[in-house]
């Protein structure tokens, strides 16, 4: 293949494909390259993750705090 010295030709950035492509990923709001649908995967599935922990401490913080003021039986 040889050495590239800073300077290479794309087809698809010459004819605009690239460009194309760009604006309908951020028009419709999806990667459409695999890493960029793998890396929106992931912070998806880090802020469910997050949210799950979140929601389940303050279950626990509501239910202590209800017992503490006599408002729960057990």
């Amino acid at each position: 293949m040889g050495k590239k010295f800073g300077f290479t030709f794309s087809w698809k950035r010459a004819l605009g494909i690239s460009a194309a492509k760009a604006r309908l990923s951020r028009k419709i709001g999806i990667p459409l390259t695999k890493s960029g649908r793998q890396r929106m995967a992931g912070r998806a599935l880090g802020w469910g993750l997050a949210g799950l922990v979140l929601a389940l401490l303050l279950l626990r913080l509501s239910a202590g705090a209800a017992a503490a003021l006599g408002l729960l039986r057990f």
